[in-house]
């Protein structure tokens, strides 16, 4: 047990502000650590690459009060899980502990995403709670990376881990480890990122009685209540100048991997003084197929979107979403129960998360952009390479077209809301590490982008080669059908898709259910842009000039869709003039 020494900050009653923003400060430091720590560790490249993962520090009833910059998503159900342990295992929490989780039916979201959490104690008191969400590139299941596309069962989708403990009092439980050796196919890049998962529980301990023994821990106990305390009454303060109302929003699903049926989705939001309830009661049942998402992700990605709205800059913590209430009955898609597959998870809540954008939109257009091509667009390879005699699962989002504000652009190949600060592979890291050869990284310009006064973002073509003998492709694409939505006179974005190419034969999809892929054959994976804000005519000049020089649109589109008449690298003012007229300007 630690035992921390007293300080003057436990002899006063209230510590002085400056305290509390040096231990707010050293707060985040740690939390940053902690992401450092597993990134530096870790052995999947979906972690120390695409930064697929996040780290938070909480207080002991289970509250964010400080994280590192990483998957939206994760840090929105830090809380969910924390208190998932709680109810399981009560007051026989312990030091020492530490539990591992990713059941989505209790504060997951799928069973690739492995959360550790480790309590921690101070003067034999449970002061805080240390947790780490990364995302495991395989846990067995029916297919390599297990997100098999056409998965009609969670049980297809690998191992899960319920809520278990990993160490007990300080004593390491084998048999965990040992089970996980036996159900991936990739046992010691699990068993490695794991281990890197511990290190970075273990230094958010060191670092909390560390600051405890500086500062005190009624201080930091203070400075947790102040953190969560401040934050809520500047999230109700933006809830307040936002105006009531009732906002609404529809959508749809483009498929759920196992039929091409479109399924509805809606969101009705309530503002009443400095409460906001987001309603997603009017959506699909729960899909045969993996596009569903639980609960905790639901709660998760509407957290994100009320964040962006409230205070995109500052810090995330449980206080900011005090103001918040998520309603929806069980057995949607996206509150999905047991056995539901809930594999491509992503696939719901960027559905979900867009609906909330969609509908608070008109209440602040300056941080609320227009329709993206709101898909993780995740392509899983995997199979054997017969080259390095071993097996191999590479596990990628792709990044997407955001849609334009009412003051600028859209945001070209950019993640998808819910994805965070995550990014693709580098071709040299992708190229070194898998059988795999890039043939193509580019700007989707042929796909185009919704136009404007201010233009969406252009998504992305990646182009890869297999250059191994047998591989496994998954893959499942949202925003394949419905085009990304504009608004105040703005055309509708494009859509995502990928080309698969065998030899003379190519064919266009949105998901691929396990399909088999040989030496040669090509994956050209292609991501739509975002919509246009404002009337394209009012778009200046200029700037489609200079988009026809650098070959972003032809000079029939600019004529077309802006009103801009383009000879060589030059503006025919006489004529531009004379066709904006004709189209009301």
């Amino acid at each position: 047990m630690v035992t921390v020494k007293e300080t003057a900050a436990d002899d006063i009653q209230k510590t002085d502000v400056v305290t509390h923003e040096i231990i707010r400060g050293k707060l985040t430091a740690i939390a940053d650590e902690m992401g450092l720590v597993l990134m530096r560790s870790s052995m999947s490249p979906v972690i120390y690459e695409v930064l697929d993962f996040a780290c938070g520090f909480c207080n002991p009833n289970g509250e964010l009060v400080a994280q590192t910059n990483g998957i939206t998503v994760f840090t929105g159900m830090f809380s969910i899980q924390i208190n998932a342990i709680k109810r399981k295992f009560g007051d026989s929490i312990q030091a020492g502990d530490i539990f591992i989780l990713n059941n989505p039916y209790v504060g997951g979201t799928h069973y690739n995403d492995v959360g550790v959490i480790k309590p921690v104690f101070v003067n034999e008191k449970l002061f805080a709670f240390a947790i780490s969400i990364s995302h495991w590139t395989d846990v067995g299941g029916k297919a390599p990376g297990s997100l098999p596309a056409d998965a009609t069962e969670v049980f297809q989708e690998g191992i899960c881990f319920p809520g278990l403990h990993i160490y007990k009092a300080g004593e390491r439980q084998d048999a965990v480890f040992e089970m996980i050796e036996h159900n991936v196919r990739l046992p010691t890049m699990a068993l490695g990122d794991l281990n890197a998962s511990l290190a970075s529980v273990r230094i958010a301990e060191k670092r909390c009685i560390e600051l405890c023994d500086k500062y005190g821990g009624n201080a930091v106990g203070e400075t947790f209540r102040h953190i969560l305390e401040t934050s809520e009454r500047v999230s109700r303060d933006a809830v307040r100048a936002l105006p009531d109302g009732v906002y609404q929003a529809q959508d749809w699903v483009d498929g759920d991997g196992i039929c091409d049926e479109r399924f509805p989705t809606e969101v009705e939001v309530t503002i009443d003084g400095d409460e906001i309830v987001f309603d997603y009661s009017g959506s699909s049942k729960q899909l045969q197929g993996p596009v569903n998402c639980s609960r905790a992700a639901l709660i998760s990605a509407v957290k994100t979107v009320f964040k962006a709205i409230v205070d995109p800059q500052a810090p995330s913590n449980e206080g900011w979403f005090r103001p918040l209430k998520v309603v929806a009955p069980e057995g949607t898609i996206f509150t999905a129960t047991k056995p539901a597959p809930v594999g491509w998870y992503y696939e719901g809540t960027g559905q979900a998360s867009e609906l909330a954008w969609k509908a608070l939109a008109p209440l602040a257009p300056e941080r609320v952009s227009m329709g993206s091509a709101n898909s993780l667009c995740v392509t899983v390879l995997g199979g054997y390479d017969n080259d390095r005699s071993e097996p191999w699962v590479m596990i990628e989002p792709s990044m997407v077209g955001w849609g334009a504000t009412d003051e600028r652009n859209g945001n070209c190949v950019t993640s998808a809301i819910t994805n965070g600060d995550t990014f693709n592979y580098s071709i040299e890291l992708l190229e070194a590490k898998f059988p795999v050869k890039v043939n193509q990284y580019a700007l989707n310009i042929e796909g185009g982008v919704g136009a404007g006064k201010y233009r969406g973002g252009y998504g992305s073509v990646r182009e890869y080669e297999i250059l191994a003998d047998e591989t496994v492709l998954s893959a499942s694409y949202g925003r394949s059908i419905e085009k990304p939505w504009a608004q105040d006179g703005g055309t509708d974005g494009s859509c995502n898709y990928f080309e698969l190419r065998s030899g003379n034969d190519t064919r266009r999809e949105s998901r691929a259910p396990t399909t088999k892929m040989q030496r040669g054959d090509v994956i050209k994976m292609v991501t739509g842009g975002g919509g246009g804000y404002g009337n394209p005519i009012e778009r200046p000049v200029e700037e489609v000039l200079s988009e026809v020089i650098a070959d972003y649109i032809t000079p029939d589109q600019a004529r077309d869709a802006y009103g801009v008449v383009v000879k060589g690298k030059e503006i025919d003012q006489e004529a531009t003039d004379r066709l904006r007229s004709q189209m009301g300007v």
